[in-house]
């Protein structure tokens, strides 16, 4: 038995040093292929981060200074102005394209998609809201959110439900009652009653604190009166 324990141990250890072996013949035979990778490697990597420090951070800065204006006017609800700037200082628009490869020239096509949605210029806001990126918790849903507003005031209801079940599929507490509000809201009024009724339910059920919670009594008890004539 000890013996066919160390036979094993053995045939491990030779396997072990066969594959080294290997392992070394084969760096030996690609040396200078595999030279040519790192280096290639280290230049991508050396030039990429150089990139990013001496291009891409001092753009980054100048764009948000150039932007806090922009940003004024739009929590003035000055929204032309916000979006095209007022001859001394440079609206979102400009901030996109001069600035595009910036974290601020992204977060510009949030609120220039914002501020066409609020002129009433629903086209430009899907478009500028489509192309912003983001992963937050919180503009992400009032971005998808926003987009279905849009399609709502277009008339393509169908879109803007798709939109508001995917705002409200976001867990987040301040952004799910209101979008599930609007599509209650909007499935009620098509006479969608046990469907407005199940997000009601929801509101209550699950975001009671919420200023849609404070209120949703009222909503539930009109949609089972009508249910129950």
């Amino acid at each position: 038995m000890a013996k066919n324990k160390d036979q094993r141990k053995e045939d491990s250890l030779s396997e072990v040093e066969n594959a080294l072996t290997k392992s070394e013949q084969f760096i030996e035979d690609n040396q200078k292929i595999l030279s040519i990778v790192v280096g290639a490697i280290v230049i991508v990597v050396a030039g990429y981060l150089s990139f990013t420090k001496l291009y891409i951070q001092p753009k980054e800065e100048t764009a948000q200074s150039q932007m806090f204006m922009a940003e004024n006017y739009f929590a003035k609800d000055s929204f032309n102005l916000a979006i095209n700037g007022d001859g001394n200082y440079l609206g979102f628009i400009d901030i996109i394209d001069e600035y595009s490869v910036t974290k601020s020239a992204n977060l510009a096509k949030y609120y220039t998609g914002i501020s066409y949605l609020h002129l009433g210029e629903y086209d430009e806001a899907i478009n500028y809201l489509n192309d912003f990126e983001t992963e937050d918790l919180l503009l992400a849903p009032i971005k998808i959110g926003s987009i279905g507003d849009a399609y709502m005031e277009l008339g393509e209801a169908d879109k803007a439900l798709s939109n508001y079940k995917k705002a409200y599929g976001y867990d987040n507490e301040l952004t799910a009652p209101i979008y599930m509000m609007k599509a209650a809201k909007y499935l009620e009024s098509e006479g969608d009653l046990n469907g407005a009724l199940e997000l009601y339910n929801t509101i209550k059920n699950e975001y009671p604190d919420s200023s849609e919670g404070s209120t949703i009594e009222k909503y539930i008890a009109r949609v089972e009166t009508t249910l129950s004539k």
